[in-house]
């Protein structure tokens, strides 16, 4: 381009702009009505379903351009194809895509309580198969569907004009069906949103008809006639049902049908799924879980749906309790959902928050409108007739003379001026006559017009009846809504439930006894209790197989598998877990490490305490002699990290032990270096988890506290203290023999420490039937039976108990309890 023509090309485009109108407008205030333009088109002409029909404008133009195509239930179906394609060229200029997915949720079954389209072919499955191309499939009104379009010809409802005014298209239909109750609606628009479950047809018409016949009832004995949303697929509901329909908003919780098949093998059987709930996608759910062992107990699992009935087959292990399986899978999966329900529709083209009674209001006033529209388009349809019938009539007793004027007139329009000035006819009176055909002429004739006449009178009567009384509206509306019962109505889907609580996790494990150990080097393990009754003598036993070098038992109990583990840690914290959350394991397979199960932070366990209710006292013991007194309550919520139990910070201590005390129990402390204190708890005042506590005893240099011991309180006379040293010495003394002291004293000698002894690893209180298990540094597991071992008095160094091997020192003593005796 020369230096020329840039230069007017410039000039051009300076006098193009200079031309152009400038807008004078705030750029914040344009955008806001250009997005409020936009919601508002979003929410009225796509989202939002109307009130008076229960219809989006996109589900509205596909009935509307299958009624003008004469795709009635009683027709040859046609093409999807080419129902798309009449709705997209003459309603709905969008996507073929969302018009054909439209179509086909029209006519699902499991997605519509009463489908309004007649699918035949592919239309999808709820395994959430889609529906085949539209060139495949082919499509007609289903018969209820036409209660929907009943009337539209006579001018009932208003129509619009067409994207390209061409043609025309209702704003709503007729509905004489109540659809927005029972085919619900679901939609996101702009800063609201609608979902709305379906109903049953019976349950329905008996709310609307209990409305007209007391227009000032309450909504609860609405409720009472429609009881609960009734899905397609079933199931069961419960939830938010009375504040769902008195505030049009609220919580559905829907579940699945089970039930137990008891034969060969135990099986839980799925006849129902909850609604809008993917039915593969369920049973791989189920699969998965049960691959991860958050279903223990399913063996085996598959789908034997067919033909429409659902039937998933979940066997379970031998000797397995089908209703805690069941349970999980309410918990765990889809076979329970919550359905949020929103009543939000568009009334009079407005959104609006509608509950129960006002959906059923909106729907009876539009019926009024369309009713009383249809009688005046009769009434004045008879009216013309009559006028018509009239003028044949006249013309039907003065035949000849009328035949006579005719042949006499020259033409058509001179004929029927004649006849309206000779027989008082009006114009279309006699054009009509002018029409009437030689057959006509006959006595037959002239006495079915006759009837007509009379029949049309008594018509014209009827009809200005109903126009004259409000009353008469509403009996017709009555009988259509019992109509509808007696042609559609059907029996409930799904059951309600009055409530569904909570699934604990009491529902998910069944209760029995087990006993759970736990290892010096933090192995945890969980048994059923049986598995030690069972036991035969001379057995090989449980306690001390397959552990790793070195490690040993150190704490053994008993507990259901509903109870909590309270897991006190040397550093004062305290962590949480449910028994039946140890690892179940066989009897000589390894444990599972604790670090796995629980957050611990470069910590040891140093108590376990089973908890059944939260209630009674704990009592703690620190490596200094500290000792604090807490309400059990305090630890009753559970936290994933845990908590602080004591308050450790800054002391150089260690928490070595925690127990369960009662109010006026006793207490033991011992120390490392042979001494004890015996007191009463109620010496400890209880404190908070933030405190740190108060002196249980004085200790010497070098020493520190190895046990506390709660002391029983009745038949005190049948226990001993039995103490252990590192080097394999041990005895017995009466609890009698320890004084009862204050807290904070030095206490009294428990055993003669020396070198030959060592020093002092644990005290406990045992009966002479006990038995004990004594561990060892190299993994020494000795049990031995507590009549080998004599009651003498606290100043003696005892009798040796175990036989050590050089390098070889005693590291814990555990009582094992009566139930699990191995001679």
């Amino acid at each position: 381009m020369t230096p020329e023509e840039l230069k007017a090309k410039r000039e051009e485009m300076k006098n193009n702009i200079e031309a152009k109108e400038l807008i004078d407008a705030e750029i914040s205030s344009e955008m806001r009505k250009a997005y409020i333009n936009y919601a508002m088109s979003v929410i009225v002409a796509r989202a939002l379903p109307a009130a008076e029909d229960g219809l989006k404008p996109v589900h509205r133009r596909i009935l509307w351009a299958m009624h003008q195509m004469g795709l009635q239930h009683n027709k040859q179906t046609k093409k999807s194809a080419r129902i798309v394609g009449d709705v997209l060229g003459k309603f709905h200029p969008h996507g073929d895509v969302a018009v054909y997915d439209a179509m086909v949720r029209m006519a699902q079954d499991f997605s519509l309580r009463y489908p309004l389209i007649k699918g035949q072919g592919n239309f999808g499955s709820m395994d959430g198969d889609p529906a085949a191309a539209m060139r495949y499939t082919e499509a007609k009104m289903n018969k209820i569907c036409e209660e929907l379009l009943q009337d539209i010809e006579k001018k009932t409802v208003k129509m619009l004009p067409n994207f390209d005014n061409s043609l025309e298209e209702p704003e709503v239909l007729p509905g004489k069906l109540p659809n927005l109750l029972l085919n619900g609606a679901s939609g996101i628009a702009v800063g609201m949103a609608t979902n709305m479950p379906t109903h049953n047809l019976i349950d329905t018409c008996d709310a609307i008809l209990a409305y007209i016949d007391n227009p000032k009832i309450e909504i609860d004995k609405l409720i009472e006639k429609i009881k609960a949303p009734d899905f397609p697929t079933g199931g069961y509901v419960s939830g938010d049902i009375e504040q769902i329909y008195k505030e049009g908003r609220g919580r559905l919780i829907l579940r699945g049908k089970t039930r137990i098949e008891d034969k060969k093998k135990i099986r839980i059987i799925i006849t129902e799924i909850p609604y809008q709930v993917n039915k593969a996608g369920l049973v791989e759910e189920i699969a998965t879980l049960a691959k991860e062992k958050k279903l223990p107990d399913i063996s085996d699992l598959r789908d034997e749906s067919a033909k429409g009935d659902i039937r998933i087959v979940i066997e379970l292990r031998k000797g397995a309790e089908p209703k805690f399986t069941i349970n999980r899978l309410y918990k765990y999966t889809k076979l329970q959902t919550n359905f949020d329900v929103n009543f939000v529709a568009l009334v009079d083209g407005q959104p609006r928050q509608l509950n129960l009674k006002q959906i059923i209001e909106t729907y009876v006033n539009h019926r009024r409108k369309i009713i009383r529209k249809r009688t005046e388009f009769d009434l004045d349809k008879a009216e013309r007739r009559l006028h018509i019938v009239e003028g044949l009539l006249i013309a039907q007793k003065n035949i000849d003379e009328i035949i006579r004027l005719i042949k006499k007139s020259k033409g058509t329009a001179e004929a029927s001026e004649v006849l309206q000035k000779k027989f008082s006819l009006t114009q279309k009176q006699a054009q009509a006559v002018l029409e009437i055909r030689l057959q006509s002429l006959t006595s037959l004739e002239y006495e079915k017009l006759k009837k007509e006449e009379k029949d049309l009178k008594e018509l014209i009567e009827k009809l200005k009846k109903i126009l004259s009384d409000e009353k008469e509206i509403l009996n017709i509306i009555k009988a259509e809504l019992r109509e509808l019962k007696k042609n559609y109505g059907d029996d409930r889907k799904t059951s309600v439930m009055q409530s569904v609580k909570a699934i604990e996790e009491k529902d998910l494990v069944s209760k029995k006894d087990v006993v759970v150990t736990i290892t010096d080097k933090g192995y945890i393990k969980r048994m059923d209790l049986k598995q030690y009754k069972e036991q035969n003598r001379g057995g090989r036993g449980v306690i001390g197989t397959e552990l790793a070098t070195g490690d040993f038992v150190k704490e053994l109990l008993t507990c259901s598998t509903h109870d909590y583990l309270l897991f006190f840690t040397t550093r004062g914290r305290v962590l949480w877990l449910k028994a039946y959350q140890v690892p179940e394991i066989a009897k000589y397979s390894k444990a599972k490490a604790l670090v796995n199960l629980l957050q611990l932070r470069d910590e040891q366990i140093s108590s376990v305490i089973s908890v059944k209710k939260f209630e009674d006292y704990l009592i703690m013991a620190t490596k200094k002699g500290i000792v604090k007194k807490i309400k059990l309550e305090q630890f009753s919520s559970p936290r994933k990290g845990g908590i602080k139990a004591i308050n450790l910070e800054g002391k150089n201590d260690s928490l070595i032990s925690v127990q369960r005390v009662r109010d006026n129990q006793e207490v033991l402390l011992v120390t490392k270096k042979g001494q004890a204190c015996r007191f009463n708890s109620d010496n400890v005042r209880a404190i908070g988890r933030a405190g740190y506590g108060v002196a249980g005893i004085k200790l010497n240099k070098d020493d520190e506290v190895v046990s506390l011991e709660v002391l029983p309180m009745e038949n005190v006379k049948d226990y001993s203290i039995l103490t252990i040293t590192k080097k394999g010495y041990g005895k017995r003394t009466n609890i009698e023999d320890y004084r009862l002291t204050a807290r904070g004293g030095k206490g009294v000698i428990n055993m003669k420490v020396t070198d030959k002894t060592g020093e002092v690893i644990t005290s406990q209180s045992v009966k002479d039937n006990d038995t004990i298990i004594v561990t060892t540094a190299k993994g020494i597991v000795m049990r031995t039976g507590l009549k080998n071992i004599r009651v003498m008095g606290r100043a003696t160094q005892g009798v040796r108990v175990i036989k050590l091997g050089a390098g070889d020192f005693v590291t814990d003593l555990v009582r094992v309890p009566s139930f699990c005796l191995l001679f």
